[in-house]
Parts: C-alpha cells; sequence; structure tokens
C-alpha cells in the first residue's frame, strides 16, 4: 500500500488547526464522550502556588529515583514532587504486587509530613503492561500493536494497563511511545507502532484514551505520557551516541537532520492527537533535531508544543537527559527549564539540581514566572489525576490486587497477540496446523524462552532470556495445551530429533535488547538459527517458522528453507494468541507495520521512498 503524501500533509494541517480551537470547545475521547482541559484546574492550582514558597516550588519541579534516594526522609526536606522506578529498580523486598504496592505506600505516606502535603506522582514504564513485576500480563510491544491496525484494541490493551499500575498505586506511566521509527537498525524500533505517521497518531491516541479514561480523577486512570518529542525514530545513522563498550555510534540519541515541514509531517502526528486525547505529560527526547538538543530547544518544547498546539500539562526530562546538553551542569539546567522544561528526571542528583535551581532563579537566569508556569503545570495534573482531593487517599486502592494478571486481562493481550501476527508466507496450506495432527516436531531457542517472548522493558530494563516472570505461556507450552490428546509434541532447541515428524514449528528470533544497547548495523538473523533450520530442513518435513523480533530481520537464509513464515514481532506474555492462529482458531489479519527490506543495502527504507521495492510492502499480510 502506497502513503499519498499530500494526504499526510493536508491531514497534519487539519488535525493541527484542532488543536488550536478555543479552550472552551472540549475535545471528545473518540467516542463522544469528552475531555475536560486540564485547565479548568487552573483556579485551585493557583490558589496552592500563590502559598507556595520558592523551595516548595522548586521540589515539585525534581523527580528523583525512588532506589537511588540518599534518604527517604528527602522526599520531605527537598519538597520532592515525583519519584520514579526506572527499568531495573525494583523494591530491595521483592517483585511482587505486594512489594511494590507496600513501597508506593510508604513513599507516598511521607509526602503528609510536608507543610502542604502535596502528593507526589509516582512514574514507571509500564510500556507493554505493567512489564516491570512479576505475574503482570505483558502485552506486544508497539511495532506489532502498529499491524493489528486496531484503535479500539489498542485502547483496551491500555485499560488493563492502567488497572494493574493502579493496583500496585502507581499513578504515571511513562506511555505510549509515540515515535516513527524510519530506521530498523535503531534498539527502540519496536517502541513505535510502525514507519507511517497515520499509525502513531491513531493508536497515540487510543492508548492515551485507554490509560486516562474520560476522567483522570478516576481510580482506575493512569496519567500518560507520550514520548520522546519529538522525531527520535529519524536520527541520522552514525550520530547516536557513542558507547564506551564498542566504540561505534548508530542511532540512539543522535541527530534528526530534518525541516520543520518534514518533522512536523512525519514526527509530530502522534504528539498532536495525544493532546487531542488530554494527554497529562510530555518526555521530551534525548535526540537532537539540527543540532539542538530538544530538551533544551524553545521552538520546540515553548513556541510549538506549549504555544501552537495548546499542549497544558507538564514536560518531563529523560533519564538524565539533560546532562548530555552543552555546558556544565548548572547552564544545562537554566537552557532547559528556560527552553520550557518543567520537571527533571534526575534519579541520583537530585539534590543537586534543586540547589542549582534555586540559585538559577535567585541570580535571575531563571526568571521566577518560568517556575510559576512549570508548578501550575505540574499542579493542574495533580488536581486533575485527584492527588489533591482531601475526601479522598493518594495510597493504593489494594482491592484492584484481585484482577491483576487475571484470566479476562490476559485474555485482551491474547487477542492483542493474535492481531498482531502478520503471515507473510504459507505454501501447500502449511497453516493452519490440524489440531490432530500425528507428531508435531518444535523447535529453536526462543520457543520455550518467556524472557525472548516478551523482550525489552520487560522486568529489566533491557529484559533477559529465561523464566524472568510469572503467569504468562510460551508457544511451546501453548502448542502442547492446543493439541488433542492423540497427538505427541516433541522438543529440541537445536532442530534435532525432528524425523519422522508430520510438521515441525521452528521459533527464531532476536535476544531481547532497549535502547542504546539494542542499536545493530547488521539485521541478519542469528547464524545458530539459520542452522536450526537446516538441520530440519534435512529432516525432510514441512517446516512452519516463527520469528520474535522487535523489527523485521533479514531472514532471506531460512525464508526459501520454510513453507509457511509468521511475524510474530515481541508478543508478550500470551503465547496462546500465536497457537489461535497456527492451529486455526482465528485467521491471521495483521498487516506489516514497517517495511520488510531484502538486503541490508536497502535498510533504511520506508513506504513512500522512491525505487520502494522492499521483500514485503508495509500494509503486506495474508489469511487464510
Amino acid at each position: 500500500m502506497k502513503i499519498n503524501r499530500r494526504r499526510f500533509i493536508e491531514t497534519a494541517t487539519v488535525t493541527a488547526a484542532a488543536c488550536l480551537l478555543p479552550k472552551s470547545i472540549f475535545p471528545t475521547n473518540g467516542q463522544g464522550s469528552t475531555i475536560r482541559p486540564l485547565s479548568v484546574h487552573d483556579p485551585e492550582a493557583e490558589a496552592l502556588l500563590a502559598r507556595m514558597t520558592l523551595a516548595e516550588k522548586i521540589g515539585q519541579m525534581v523527580q528523583a529515583e525512588q532506589s537511588a534516594l540518599k534518604d527517604d526522609s528527602d522526599i520531605e526536606t527537598y519538597f520532592l514532587g515525583s519519584l520514579l522506578s526506572g527499568g531495573s529498580s525494583d523494591p530491595k523486598t521483592g517483585n511482587g504486587l505486594i512489594d511494590w504496592t507496600d513501597l508506593y505506600d510508604s513513599l507516598q505516606t511521607r509526602t503528609r509530613n510536608t507543610r502542604l502535603g502535596i502528593p507526589i506522582l509516582f512514574g514507571i514504564d509500564a510500556v507493554h503492561g505493567h512489564s516491570n513485576l512479576l505475574n503482570a500480563v505483558i502485552f506486544p510491544h508497539n511495532v506489532g500493536l502498529g499491524c493489528t491496525r486496531n484503535a479500539t484494541l489498542v485502547e483496551r490493551a491500555a485499560r488493563v494497563t492502567a488497572e494493574e499500575v493502579r493496583a500496585s498505586g502507581i499513578n504515571w506511566t511513562f506511555a505510549p511511545c509515540v515515535t516513527v521509527p524510519r530506521d530498523d537498525r535503531w534498539g527502540r524500533a519496536y517502541e513505535g507502532f510502525g514507519e507511517a505517521p497515520e499509525l502513531a497518531r491513531m493508536l497515540g491516541e487510543a492508548a492515551v484514551r485507554g490509560l486516562q479514561g474520560n476522567d483522570l480523577s478516576s481510580p482506575l486512570s493512569v496519567l500518560a505520557c507520550a514520548k520522546h518529542f519529538v522525531g527520535d525514530g529519524g536520527t541520522a545513522f552514525g550520530t547516536g551516541k557513542r558507547l564506551a563498550r564498542s566504540n561505534t555510534q548508530i542511532l540512539d540519541r543522535g541527530d534528526v537532520k530534518l525541516n520543520e515541514r518534514e518533522l512536523r509531517n512525519i514526527h509530530m502526528q502522534g504528539y498532536v492527537s495525544a493532546i487531542k486525547a488530554g494527554v497529562g505529560t510530555i518526555m521530551p527526547s534525548y535526540s537532537s533535531w539540527n543540532g539542538v538538543h530538544c530538551s533544551g530547544s524553545k521552538r520546540l518544547l515553548t513556541e510549538i508544543l506549549k504555544q501552537e498546539l495548546g499542549f497544558e500539562g507538564f514536560l518531563i526530562s529523560d533519564y538524565d537527559a539533560i546532562d548530555e546538553m552543552p555546558g556544565d551542569y548548572k547552564t544545562q539546567i537554566e537552557t532547559s527549564v528556560n527552553a520550557g522544561m518543567d520537571m527533571f528526571m534526575v534519579p541520583k542528583k537530585y539534590r543537586e539540581l534543586y540547589t542549582l535551581l534555586f540559585e538559577l532563579v535567585t541570580e535571575k537566569r531563571v526568571p521566577i514566572s518560568r517556575i510559576d508556569d512549570a508548578v501550575k503545570r505540574i499542579l493542574r495534573v495533580k488536581f486533575a489525576t485527584g492527588l489533591m482531593d482531601k475526601d479522598r487517599s493518594p495510597l493504593a486502592d489494594r482491592r484492584l490486587h484481585q484482577s491483576f494478571g487475571s484470566p479476562a486481562h490476559r485474555q485482551v493481550a491474547r487477542e492483542c497477540v493474535r492481531q498482531s501476527l502478520v503471515l507473510l508466507k504459507n505454501e501447500k496450506r502449511t497453516l493452519p496446523i490440524s489440531k490432530r495432527i500425528g507428531r508435531i516436531h518444535v523447535a529453536g531457542e526462543n520457543a520455550d524462552d518467556i524472557g525472548n517472548q516478551c523482550g525489552g522493558w520487560t522486568i529489566d530494563w533491557q529484559g533477559k532470556s529465561g523464566n524472568t516472570t510469572t503467569g504468562g505461556t510460551t508457544i511451546l507450552r501453548a502448542i502442547q495445551q492446543t493439541v488433542s490428546q492423540s497427538t505427541r509434541v516433541t522438543f529440541s532447541r537445536d532442530g534435532s530429533g525432528a524425523e519422522g515428524s508430520d510438521l515441525c514449528v521452528v521459533v527464531l528470533g532476536e535476544t531481547p535488547y532497549a535502547e542504546m544497547l539494542g542499536d545493530r548495523k547488521d539485521l541478519h538473523l542469528a547464524p545458530e538459527d539459520v542452522a536450526v533450520v537446516e538441520k530440519l530442513k534435512q529432516a525432510n518435513i514441512p517446516i512452519a517458522v516463527v520469528l520474535y523480533s522487535g523489527r523485521p530481520m533479514i531472514i532471506n537464509d531460512v525464508l526459501d528453507k520454510c513453507d509457511a513464515f509468521l511475524a510474530a514481532w515481541l508478543p508478550g506474555t500470551e503465547g496462546q494468541g500465536i497457537t489461535d492462529v497456527l492451529f486455526g482458531d482465528h485467521k491471521p489479519s495483521g498487516k506489516l507495520s514497517c517495511s520488510w527490506p531484502r538486503s541490508m543495502d536497502q535498510i533504511p527504507i520506508n513506504v513512500g521512498d522512491q525505487n520502494y521495492d522492499p521483500l514485503f510492502q508495509y500494509g503486506f499480510g495474508m489469511t487464510y
């Protein structure tokens, strides 16, 4: 399917204009319900702001890492407005739901000791489910959800995520990621819904609706954060941050070399629609735009995002992002806050930032009007979420524990998996497989590995192979639970022992990774994966390949050797969604959210390029 570039530009203009409607015209959530502008809470926010000292105001602008607190009493001493748990920051007592709930409650309770008793916002990267916790329901990463083209389903998935996050007390997730990945070598490509702006626009809006609901003050709603503003998926190859361990620069945290028109038309669409949906927070990117760090660009943060697009929430910097800007730390803070940054994610250096920002104000290098604007934005969001409601406790509602990881929640994830699967090849009607087949051989390292099935941002920041979480079902277990009692299921990781079986399902793919460490120059399948298929080929039986990956891979070495090929992306915990399709309970319906290259020479490749000739086009997907 070819994308009409002119239609993108015209749609972008119309959508941006809609965001500039008078504030008395409330936007809808897409289902007819109105979403109240955050600014309706300005009277309460301004009244509280007028009572605050400069120290209390600056404290609201600081977010510390909970595991890096020098002392828990720093929450009161520095009047901290927020805490976070990063990708591998767990409670000291364990990683279960009770551990997380107890941690949240203990830290939130400390805010009662401050003069004004302003509760904290507690943030976490629940980017495909509440994926830091054991037994949580883990959804497919966004690259797979983009293949569903189903905004209603994405909204349902976000609703489940919101409920599981709130079960632990946490009230803020750094999601959705509305990046538009334009180079599959980027290690965060799977965090985007796909290479076309239309997917970020449609599904990003749906995710915000699901997370925040119709009313942010609902006990089942969680504050959303659209990220990473703007263009992080469009960095130029070779401009990324240099990694000490490899001394290479690829894409992550690089430079976006586009003019403003291109930046708007390709990379800004998800933010336009997220604002339309009422998103409460936005996270600026680590990356730069034509040499200027996004975290220090007044053009992007204030003039476009706040003034033109009418964003009424607050901006939160990425993890230590300001450290990468020019100058010493004090200058970095000055540049970023004057550009429009409202809250600073400074996991370990929170005391230092607090002190330096205070000095910058007293030295008149940061105007008090900028501080007041930032804090009013933070307070209006806190009022909108219900945190400031004196008749309601900010502590966790433990009744929500009952539905955490429940069958009903897993059923939504299972539906997401089966709708995200893309069938790329199916010769001789290899699929669907009969449940009464005599013997099926399952092969590959990934066939019984829940960690590889979920990918990065699962339990740990970079993810891990192996039995990393509980409650999920691998594809091997799902096959064993699906076939008839008369069917024999055998398994080998290296493809051995397949002789005599009626069919083999081999599960190949990437091992987990996340930002920075996931950047790769070469996307060929691992040699050991190719060797498994070659060994199976010698058994002279039909072969169906299932691929786990966060992006399209170079699959020529196995595509001609197999009879069927299913792109499963990073499906999460519910492997039965894959067997639903393999065995024909549901027909494959996914359509590629990104172009599939023939070779590394074609990368980057995106729909609309000149001489566009991928192995499989954007939007391709077979069915039965």
